[in-house]
Formats: C-alpha cells, structure tokens, sequence
C-alpha cells in the first residue's frame, strides 16, 4: 500500500513527501479521517457571529454565550433560541470588532473593543450583562493567576494599545489602580498588543513579539519578560492555545509558541498555500480555536474567493502528529461550547425526528458536559457533526520506473467504512505527463468495481491520482497496477 502522506502543498507535485490536495478531512496517524459538516443547535442571532463563550457554573449548569453587532446572547436549552441578555440599550460594534469571553468563578466578563467598558454576567443570578464598573474597555481580555487582565485598552477617554491593566487580586470588580494589586503595564518597543492568553503564566502577543507575564506579588505584582523579539503576532485571530502553549499566525507563517521560544510548524508545508489564498483585506474575520476531542487547531479564515469576507476555508493541523489539512466551509467564528445535553422534549428542538438527529443519542451533544469546537454560521451558532464531507485527496506525482514510460491499467484504494451498513463512495481519476513541461487533465472519474478496485487506464512518465471519498472514516492510501514500457 502506498500510504496518504501528510499534506504538504508548498512542496512540488513531483518527489512530493506525502498529498498535495487533502481537502474536507483531518489528519489521522495512517491517512486522513473524515470531517463533518456545521450543524446547527440554536436560533439566529440578529447579525453574523462575532464571538461564542462557555461556561460552567457552580451550580453544574452548562451555559453558553454569543454576540453580534448589536447583542450578547445566551441559548436556551428549552427552545435553542439566543435569547437577548445585553446590557439596556444594546451595543454598537466597529467594523472589525469581535467579542471575547472569559469565565472567572461563576461570573462571565465579556469585551469588544474599545467603546464597552467589561461586561459580566454572573450564572445563577444575573439575567442582562451589566457593566463593571470602573473597568477599562478592552479588545482582549484573560485571567491570568487570579487577576482578570485587560490588553490593548482604552479608560479615562484615552486609547493605550500596548498597556495591560489587571483587576485587584481575586476581585474582577476592583479595577482602582494601586489598590489590592489593581495595576497597569506598558510593553513599549513591540507594538500594539494583539492578543493574550492566561493561565497560571500570561502570554502576551504584541505585532512584533511576545512577552511572558509571571506573578510575584507585591511590589512588582507581575514580572514581564521579553521572551521572543524576532516575530510577533500581527493578526489577532488567530491565536489559540492548549494549556500554556499557543499557536499563531505571523508575518512569515505559523509557529507554536510554549512560553519561552517559538518554533515554526508551517514552513515549507503550508505557509505559501495560505498566504497565497489568504484574503488580507479582511484578516480581522480571522479565529482560530482548538479541538481537544481531535486534538486539532483549527483557523477559519476568508480567501479570495470569499465575496464579503465571510471566512469560507477551515485549516487544521494536529498537533500531536505534526499533520496539516483544510476544508472549504464557510464559517462565521470558531469557539468551543460545552454541550448542553438535552432531554426528549428538547431533541425536538434540533430536529423533529429522531431518525434524522445529528448523531446518535450517546452522542456527546446529547449527553452533554464534553467541550466541543463550536462556530457561527448564518447567524446561528453550531458544531461539526453533520453530514461526513466529501473529502478529496491527490497524491504526489508519482515515478514508478525513472527515466520510462509506463501504463497505468488499475487502482484499489484503502478505506474503511464509519458504519457497517453505510458502504463508502470512492472514485478515482489520473493525470498523466511525459515531461513536467507538459501540462496534463484528469482523466473521467471511475468508481470501485464489485472486484475491489477502480479501472484506469493513462499512459506517460509521471502520474498523479485524485480520489473522492464519501461516507468513510479512515482513508489510508491505495495500491497502483503499473505496466513498465519503454524510454518513451
């Protein structure tokens, strides 16, 4: 068998070390799995997603929470509406505004920008956010030890784009500078802040570096070092993290960041195919999130193709094997909820049979209180357990005899199946060259015959294949039937 090797379309066709195309699948150890399509859970929001938090309260309940432009909202397990919860009046978001959330005991503090001071939300008592009062306005926020940290901030009517400002010492209401460690940070020389990730240790993500945030209590209260100098983080997005380590977007590809240096994940695999496609004019749409139930990273981002900058592409990369691969959905903004779980009654919220429910009824949505990558999509909020995509995989070109020409007559291609009476849909078509100056067509798609493998037959020097998949788990590779001939 010739395996699936991992994605790596910066490289040639030609000697290529694994795929050139793995399209609407993740990266398994041998292949690719199948990725499932956006199924909605809730009702519209008034306008697209700009943001998706969760939280668990002390008293077990599951909540989850999302904004527009104009509101927050919280769903309603008991209808899958988005119910209103903003503040009187409403909100007025800028262009490229996005809420961020985070949950620090059962209170969730919520920021956009800069025209909000901190909104909370406190689970069990609260039924609009509020303002805190005192608080600066925010484009993103973290907790950090027991403080809530603010970055790129604006308070006393003046913008601070590369200050910190942190609340008192386990009080997310007490924001008086100098007063139960409330205290504010410049960051002078990397510009604007573009992000922070909390935890025990911060991480601060600036345009032209990253600073790490540790706390030693009074006087300093935190200590901030300079820990990588040579790159920043320029696109806010797209920074997501898996306990203290983070992965992002910079000026020259992707790196994973572990609290004291970066190293690079994308270069010479996927950086060029990115940036390439990447619709710059509107690289404020850009999330990023990762999937613990995959173990993936997952950057939704709008591409050329896009026409209003709606993100249309999904890349991933896992990163317990080092793989990479995309899917073509469009998509609002990534986030993770909690599932909800939901009694009969509720089921009939999401669909009104149960023959056609998203998954069977063991399923973690269902059971609830598993954490699932979540999105925004037509205004709704949702996660990925739909339909299985079709998937499509192109191999590298492939030289069986260097220097010959050979004829190639068949293909069988490994696939397993997800449910034993669902049998896979493959096809499979080649392209065939004699010379790399020559440009080469697929040939018609063919399917698997009754015998267990798809007739082809193209003759040349080099050949790629592209196979489509349908209603599979694991694709693992294929083995080819070649016919060596002469020079020519």
């Amino acid at each position: 068998m010739i395996p699936f090797g991992p994605w790596t379309p910066d490289q040639p066709d030609f000697n290529n070390p694994g795929v050139t195309v793995a399209k609407n699948c993740i990266p398994a150890a041998t292949g690719y799995k199948a990725f499932r399509g956006f199924g909605a859970l809730s009702g519209a929001a008034d306008a697209w997603i700009r943001g998706i938090g969760t939280a668990k309260g002390s008293d077990d309940s599951i909540n989850f929470f999302a904004g527009d432009a104009t509101k927050l909202y919280k769903f309603d397990a008991s209808d899958s509406g988005l119910d209103n919860v903003s503040k009187s009046g409403n909100y007025s978001l800028g262009t490229e505004d996005i809420w961020n959330f985070i949950q620090f005991g059962d209170r969730v503090i919520a920021s956009h920008g800069h025209d909000d001071i901190l909104q909370s939300y406190v689970i069990g008592t609260s039924s609009l956010f509020a303002d805190i009062s005192g608080s600066p306005a925010a484009e993103y926020i973290a907790v950090v030890k027991d403080q809530v940290v603010c970055a790129n901030v604006k308070y006393s009517s003046n913008v601070h784009p590369s200050r910190l400002y942190w609340s008192a010492l386990d009080d997310p209401t007490g924001w008086t500078i100098g007063t139960s460690q409330s205290d504010i940070q410049d960051i002078a020389d990397l510009g604007n802040i573009t992000g922070i990730v909390g935890g025990e240790i911060g991480s601060v993500f600036l345009e032209r570096g990253i600073v790490r945030m540790s706390y030693v209590g009074s006087p300093l209260i935190f200590q901030f070092d300079k820990v990588e100098t040579s790159r920043g983080c320029p696109y806010s997005g797209s920074i997501a993290n898996v306990g203290p380590v983070s992965y992002y977007l910079s000026q020259d590809g992707f790196y994973v960041f572990d609290g004291n240096r970066s190293t690079p994940i994308g270069n010479e695999r996927v950086n060029k195919f990115f940036f390439d496609n990447f619709a710059r004019n509107a690289e404020y749409r850009i999330s990023a999130q990762a999937d613990p139930s995959n173990q993936l990273i997952v950057w939704s981002y709008p591409t050329g193709s896009s026409q209003d900058g709606t993100p249309d592409r999904l890349l991933f990369y896992n990163y317990v094997l080092d793989k990479w691969s995309f899917a073509d959905l469009e998509t609002e903004r990534l986030g993770t909820i909690i599932s909800p779980g939901y009694t009969l009654e509720q089921l009939a919220n999401i669909s009104s049979s149960i023959e056609d429910l998203p998954g069977s009824l063991d399923d973690s949505l269902f059971v609830g209180g598993e954490y699932l990558l979540a999105a925004g999509k037509d205004k709704k909020i949702g996660i990925f357990n739909a339909s299985r995509l079709e998937a499509t995989i192109e191999t590298q070109e492939l030289e069986v005899s260097p220097g010959k020409s050979s004829l190639v007559t068949q293909v069988q291609p490994y696939v397993d199946f997800f449910n034993e009476g669902t049998i896979p849909t493959v096809t499979a078509s080649i392209q065939s060259r004699n010379r790399h100056l020559d440009s080469a067509e697929y040939s018609t798609a063919t399917s698997v015959t009754a015998d267990n493998f798809i007739p082809v037959r193209s003759s040349g020097r080099f050949h790629k294949l592209k196979f489509t998949i349908n209603d599979f788990d694991i694709a693992q590779g294929f083995d080819i039937t070649i016919q060596e001939r002469g020079l020519r």
